[in-house]
């Protein structure tokens, strides 16, 4: 059994039965390309079958040693335990060396996140006279509305929105899609921007279908959208690093701190694993925190003093 080959099944795997977006299937290439690099300088040089669990350990040490972030390493993990796992359902191995690899115990990063009033002070501060200006306000919007991916943003779809029954369906990771509500003032704006400017645009041929274009007539790139929310952080002051990503975060910040049901979030993120949205609850976690502290009789505020 040599590497090539079994890349070119594991390959044939993600496609076919995991059905893997072309993105998804070449970094899970790309991450066993770098096990494929390290077996081949090895003293001994390993093919597939002959990897231990050690060598795997190995491996990390040397992903690791060349600097290599936790979260990365852990990615790279698992697209090697996708493989091995492959490979013991094709019968091409007896047992999974990578069964008992342990993944970087991953510090979760609290994400910065904007107040509401922040937001209003952001959208506030977008200059509508400008031809781009009722864009620019519907894309924020949107993004905080519906709490979208920057990439879900911009390849957002006309014939995917049901603003009748205040929904629009969006393709996330791995073209999984998803239906989101959208309120009242993003519906205003999209129908705004759709019937009143963006008729006056002469659309590219394949970009008809899309909501957002710039002036000629072509779908916007996700870095006009990060510059574009940068300028205005600059143009109102704002102290904080932010990026689209951000508007994501305080959806979800403010969804759960309003008392929403962490799974129905999970479902509006897009987010295979709750674990993922249960990020978003550090505010509400210290909410309670001083619920406890000022209210519950076992608080130490709360016991009684001793008699002399």
């Amino acid at each position: 059994m040599d590497w090539q080959a079994t890349k070119k099944g594991f390959r044939s795997y993600l496609r076919l039965e995991r059905s893997l977006s072309s993105n998804s299937i070449e970094a899970y290439l790309g991450d066993l390309d770098k096990l494929i690099q390290f077996a081949d300088n090895k003293l001994i040089k390993l093919n597939p079958e002959a990897v231990k669990l050690n060598d795997l350990r190995d491996f990390i040490m040397w992903i690791n040693e060349l600097g290599m972030i936790q979260s990365s390493q852990a990615r790279i993990i698992s697209g090697i335990k996708a493989f091995y796992k492959y490979l013991l359902l094709n019968d091409q191995i007896d047992a999974d060396p990578s069964e008992l690899l342990e993944a970087p115990r991953l510090i979760r990063k609290l994400p910065d996140t904007l107040s509401y009033e922040e937001i209003n002070a952001l959208i506030s501060a977008i200059d509508l006279s400008k031809a781009e200006g009722m864009r620019n306000k519907t894309m924020i919007e949107v993004l905080y509305s519906c709490g979208l991916r920057v990439s879900e943003l911009v390849n957002l779809r006309i014939s995917n929105l049901h603003l009748e029954v205040e929904f629009i369906k969006v393709t996330g990771k791995g073209d999984k899609e998803r239906l989101v509500p959208i309120g009242s003032q993003g519906i205003k704006l999209l129908k705004l921007w759709l019937d009143e400017v963006r008729i006056h645009i002469a659309v590219q041929n394949g970009e008809e279908d899309m909501v957002f274009l710039n002036r000629r007539g072509k779908r916007l790139s996700r870095v006009y959208v990060f510059m574009m929310i940068k300028e205005l952080a600059e143009k109102i002051g704002l102290k904080k690093s932010i990026s689209p990503h951000t508007f994501r975060h305080s959806f979800a910040t403010h969804l759960i701190e309003g008392g929403a049901d962490l799974r129905a979030v999970q479902e509006m993120l897009g987010h295979e694993s709750i674990t993922t949205t249960e990020i978003y609850t550090h505010l509400d976690r210290e909410y309670l925190k001083s619920v406890i502290i000022s209210h519950h009789p076992r608080s130490a505020k709360r016991q009684p003093k001793a008699e002399n």
